[in-house]
């Protein structure tokens, strides 16, 4: 099963992933892909399988589309919106939009060593989440995987996905 959900990330970076901008849609098959590639600890694997977006970003409308067809395992998805860290409670993936991967740092503060994948968009520099996707030099959807941030969350990611991951 891990090696048809592997080809099927292949055939979405090399066909959906064609764009000059992010294609939402695209992402979000990701994120919901990640749900299997990536394992949680014990404590952060009850109750639903929790996705919240900080700031606005159009991929809010895909994620809700997925989760209403989808499940994480047996957990039910709920997506969320937040407009400021201030409400930021807990969450199994949190999407970091444009809007606030300048704001790094205060991400990184609030969620400390939080069970949380932190995923983004466009991101540069010291201004990494765990996985960041970006247009690559083709032209095509890309992401790659910050894996001191991932341990330092505690999660374990798939050799899998790490082989589909790029660098920027």
């Amino acid at each position: 099963m891990k090696k048809s959900l592997c080809i099927g990330l292949v055939l979405w970076v090399s066909a959906g992933g064609y764009a000059q901008q992010l294609n939402y849609q695209t992402i979000s098959i990701f994120m919901y892909s990640f749900t299997k590639f990536v394992q949680w600890p014990e404590e952060a694997n009850t109750g639903n399988f929790e996705m919240v977006v900080l700031g606005n970003s159009s991929i809010i409308t895909e994620l809700k589309s997925m989760a209403e067809k989808k499940k994480a395992g047996t957990r039910i998805i709920e997506v969320t919106k937040i407009s400021s860290l201030a409400e930021f409670k807990k969450a199994n993936v949190l999407y970091v939009s444009n809007e606030w991967v300048a704001k790094h740092a205060e991400v990184a503060a609030k969620i400390g060593d939080q069970p949380t994948l932190i995923v983004t968009e466009q991101a540069t520099g010291a201004m990494k989440g765990d996985i960041n996707f970006y247009i690559n030099k083709e032209g095509k959807l890309a992401f790659e995987i910050n894996s001191p941030s991932v341990t330092k969350h505690r999660l374990k990611v798939s050799a899998d996905l790490v082989r589909f991951a790029s660098t920027n």
